[in-house]
């Protein structure tokens, strides 16, 4: 009668033990066959551009997604904090201005997005997608009527500081800046989420916020951090991004939106709680990353690049929803 019992419950949680890691064993599956099928994936020269011109400045992007996720939110200006960063510190150093002095500005106009966003929600009660969406129109506005209509602005003719082009390119002992500021970014933001105070406090409004709200939690302060927190992160990569081109693009940081979402929510399949997570974004990162490189390699047009991309997102959230501890029962 015992055996019985327990059979069930034995076999569902040996079904919980591999679907938790859907999204690793598709990441092994996709390097596997990319490599196979794909001679140049590969190399290490493909890997290092990947690694740096791909899933450091998507990586940085999912990051800040990941601690408005923590929230149950979306943040949907990321993309603006990245272009309003670049704006303001092209603009800066265009005109000459110390650049120290220009990455404080970019990175201080990223964090108004995300203090612009936490007035809208926390004081006056707006839903964070609703919030961050009107955050996203009046950005686009801002860089077209700051830009003519949104021409872009070159640095292309412009003696630059070579600090200027060690932000995009710089290396140390052989491995890029960017890819020390995502590890940097990433203990930072894991430290702040799983081992602290304000960090168990974000999870506690995420996952239940009527009882973060009667428990005294500091809601409103919680709330300016991760939105804070999500747009500075974010103005990260508007300095990358310019550093790489020598210029602004208008509207460029708007295409690391939905691929961010993507990378924070897939990761959430490696987490047993279901909650969005450092190490499983970045396992996301790298999966969109590379499996986008991969498909381009094979021979495959932008569009049905998008289709299998999004292809592989279902069956990994599918696979992964498989160990949500709803089903974990005797049952």
């Amino acid at each position: 009668m015992r055996e019985l019992i327990l059979r069930p419950f034995a076999r569902t949680v040996s079904i919980n033990g591999w679907t938790r890691y859907a999204l690793v064993l598709a990441f092994a599956a996709a390097i596997t066959f990319f490599a196979v099928f794909a001679p140049a994936f590969a190399t290490l020269s493909n890997i290092d551009s990947v690694l740096l011109n791909t899933v450091a400045p998507l990586a940085i992007v999912a990051l800040a997604m990941t601690a408005v996720a923590s929230l149950g939110a979306v943040d949907l200006s990321v993309g603006t904090a990245v272009d309003l960063a670049s704006l303001v510190f092209v603009t800066l150093v265009a005109r000459h201005v110390g650049l120290s002095i220009a990455v404080v500005a970019a990175l201080g106009a990223a964090l108004a997005v995300g203090l612009f966003n936490g007035v809208l929600i926390a004081s006056f009660g707006v839903e964070p997608f609703l919030a961050t969406l009107g955050t996203l129109f009046i950005g686009q506005s801002v860089q077209q009527l700051a830009t003519d209509g949104g021409q872009p602005i070159y640095l292309l003719n412009q003696v630059l500081p070579q600090a200027f082009s060690m932000l995009g390119h710089g290396r140390l002992f052989g491995v890029a800046l960017p890819l020390y500021l995502v590890a940097a970014l990433a203990c930072i933001l894991h430290l702040l989420l799983a081992h602290s105070r304000h960090g168990r406090g974000i999870t506690v409004l995420g996952v239940q916020a009527g009882v973060a709200h009667y428990s005294g939690l500091p809601v409103r302060a919680l709330l300016y951090l991760a939105f804070g927190l999500s747009a500075v992160s974010s103005g990260l990569v508007g300095l990358i991004l310019s550093s790489n081109v020598k210029a602004y693009v208008p509207l460029a940081g708007n295409g690391y939106l939905l691929n961010a979402i993507g990378a924070t929510f897939v990761g959430a399949t490696l987490s047993s709680s279901h909650r969005p997570n450092v190490p499983g974004t970045l396992v996301g990162v790298l999966l969109l990353g590379f499996a986008t490189n991969g498909l381009l390699l094979v021979g495959w047009n932008f569009y049905w690049q998008q289709v299998a991309i999004g292809i592989l997102i279902f069956i990994v959230l599918a696979v992964g929803t498989l160990s949500s501890p709803r089903r974990v029962g005797i049952g």
